[in-house]
């Protein structure tokens, strides 16, 4: 392979991207986590999670490979497909560490790995996929382990890396010049966990939200309202509180659930979906989040 090298983009060291990521959400989870909230009779089941997530993680090797190492990631300024593509190599590693090993006393128990050539980036992300997914297949949903979640147990990791995996196949997608939009059942899934464990990280210098919002797939079920904790304008925000329910809100946000899933991961603009009301309010509430 003939491509250049990408591994100076991106630092991947125990105090680099994952470490960063995982410590920052260790750092907001007791604020953010929603789910002792929330009604999860809807959620997919363990199966469904499985199968979508082998399904996604081989599509998204494809679309890799299709793409070419040098394909620039829109979504994730300055990454180029071969940084992705370790990305979530490194991502399952960890999460197939996780749960293989019983981790329970924190992310530092898992030895971190270093990147490999760009000859050799493929293969290991199919090797570690691979691990990853029979490590889940076999594990009891139940069986505590650490997250960086309220929730402690394997059926965390096995909807998070559906849902990490799924969005990183449409990155790849896109690339490859090819979209193709999250399964609706999943995206709406995808909504469902996002609302829970991501949406209280408040982006620093983030403007206050200051008005409720509603959240309404129109291709499958799935529907949240979301009211700040503190709604006054110029208020310090301080998260939401969620709930599944048909409401008026101060903004309505209405799409496909896909498209809607995409637009909070800010993978698509406010222009994909439909904005109802205070289009102010819902632009606010998109760039809230802290997603670096």
């Amino acid at each position: 392979m003939t491509e250049m090298d990408h591994s100076e983009h991106l630092d991947h060291s125990e105090n680099g991207s994952l470490g960063k990521w995982i410590t920052r959400k260790m750092d907001h989870s007791e604020h953010m986590d929603h789910s002792e909230h929330m009604d999860h009779s809807e959620h997919m089941d363990h199966s469904d999670y499985l199968a979508t997530l082998g399904r996604d993680g081989a599509a998204f090797a494809e679309a890799a490979r299709a793409a070419g190492l040098n394909a620039p990631i829109a979504s994730c300024p300055g990454w180029v497909m071969a940084d992705l593509i370790w990305h979530l190599a490194e991502v399952d590693y960890f999460w197939a560490s996780v749960v293989s090993h019983r981790v329970t006393g924190g992310s530092q128990e898992v030895a971190r790995i270093e990147r490999v050539g760009d000859e050799q980036l493929l293969a290991a992300y199919e090797t570690h996929f691979a691990q990853l997914l029979a490590v889940l297949s076999r594990a009891d949903p139940t069986t505590p382990v650490w997250t960086w979640s309220a929730q402690h147990d394997v059926g965390f990791v096995v909807r998070r890396m559906a849902h990490e995996t799924a969005v990183h196949r449409w990155d790849a997608d896109i690339a490859a010049g090819r979209p193709i939009p999250i399964d609706a059942a999943l995206a709406s899934d995808g909504i469902d966990e996002f609302l829970t464990h991501f949406v209280d990280d408040i982006a620093m210098g983030a403007a206050s939200v200051a008005g409720s919002v509603h959240i309404h797939c129109t291709d499958v079920a799935g529907e949240w309202t979301l009211r700040p904790k503190h709604a006054g304008v110029g208020a310090t925000q301080d998260g939401f509180e969620v709930t599944r329910e048909h409401a008026k809100g101060d903004c309505a946000l209405r799409g496909t659930a896909s498209d809607l899933l995409l637009a909070l991961w800010r993978r698509m603009s406010i222009g994909s979906i439909d904005v109802i009301g205070d289009a102010d309010v819902a632009a606010r509430f998109l760039a809230s989040t802290n997603l670096d």
